[in-house]
């Protein structure tokens, strides 16, 4: 009981540390490669009809497991989750605001995911409506809007101010690029990443390391006084995810929207495509997971995609090995800090 409680002090004082203490090289574990469990995962992958890449970092004590993790994958809608930071770069600049309203117009409504795209328009939102619908359920067209506002190109500088080379968001969803486009964008469509770069996304959200390095003078330690309440939105948002399928399909058996989850994740999908990342609290700490199938020869739209499957595995597999007591939703420490008459900074109350 002791040694639990220890460990959920632990995980709530991580996400609250300031960039500066969790950045620096004397708080961070040195990275070590966990063969056993690679090993565990490479038979998991390979009994899926389809390519898979994964990157699994425990923040807790530097372990990590790979699958062709640098090798450049499409997005779908993972590439979400950049937009995401860099919505959090320019309300950490003063040059965007949560509560900002924006108006939904007729040319950003597109097919696909999400639900704004069936209401009548003009709609009046705010920053976080958008943000938050991008996350929860994906929506296109609130992705459209908070590409708008924020700006194509702000985004990729962002991306590329994180240190992240092979991520890249090409275009609005589900409307002709615009202007010239590299070579590879028909290759990808959306966006390209890595399964290694699009866990270093997340682990700036966890650890809120939000101050892209080079960035309009700023780097990776920087960190403003509202950043802690800033994480705790953005995690909100991904903690409220309604696509459960993939990688928490067997971690999480309850309805977290009455207990609580114990994972902020962004999927993704096409076709061909699963792809999810997640930020996992376990009772051994934090675990972030980024995992990609692509080229799947099950393209059904169910719940028994042989992908989501196959992401579900993983992840259940990488727990196992890094948690064996499972997770621990209360450790969390997040819900949505700044929305109003939200509350305060803390655990999850069940």
């Amino acid at each position: 009981m002791l040694k639990h409680l220890l460990v959920r002090m632990a995980f709530v004082v991580f996400l609250a540390l300031p960039v500066s203490c969790i950045a620096g090289q004397t708080s961070v574990p040195a990275l070590q490669q966990d063969r056993d469990l690679e090993s565990q995962l490479q038979t998991v992958a390979a009994a899926h009809h389809g390519k898979v890449t994964l990157f699994a970092h425990n923040l807790a004590n530097g372990q990590t497991a790979s699958l062709s993790a640098d090798e450049p994958v499409k997005t779908a809608s993972t590439i979400k989750m950049a937009v995401l930071l860099d919505a959090a770069e320019q309300i950490r600049a003063g040059k965007a605001s949560l509560d900002e309203h924006l108006t939904l117009t007729k040319p950003n409504q597109v097919e696909g995911s999400g639900v704004l795209g069936e209401l009548d328009t003009p709609l009046a939102l705010t920053l976080r409506d958008v943000l938050t619908l991008m996350v929860i359920v994906s929506d296109n067209t609130a992705t459209n809007v908070a590409i708008d506002r924020l700006g194509l190109t702000h985004i990729n500088a962002t991306i590329q101010a994180a240190g992240l080379k092979d991520t890249w968001l090409y275009k609005k969803v589900s409307i002709p690029p615009s202007g010239p486009m590299p070579a590879d964008q028909p290759k990808f469509g959306l966006g390209k990443t890595t399964a290694r770069e699009m866990a270093a996304i997340m682990e700036r959200i966890a650890t809120c390391r939000l101050a892209p390095d080079g960035l309009g003078g700023l780097d990776g330690s920087a960190q403003l006084a509202g950043d802690g309440k800033l994480c705790g939105s953005l995690l909100a948002m991904l903690r409220n995810q309604q696509d459960r399928n993939s990688l928490p399909r067997y971690l999480e058996t309850l309805d977290t929207s009455e207990t609580g989850s114990a994972i902020a994740n962004k999927t993704g999908a096409l076709n061909q495509v699963r792809n999810d990342v997640a930020l996992i609290s376990s009772k051994s700490g934090p675990i972030v997971i980024a995992a990609f199938t692509q080229a799947n020869a099950d393209q059904r739209w169910t719940g028994d995609n042989e992908a989501e499957q196959t992401l579900g595995k993983l992840a259940k597999a990488i727990v196992d090995r890094w948690s064996p007591a499972g997770l621990d939703a209360d450790s969390f420490g997040w819900k949505d800090p700044l929305a109003k008459g939200g509350p305060k900074v803390g655990p999850a109350k069940n």
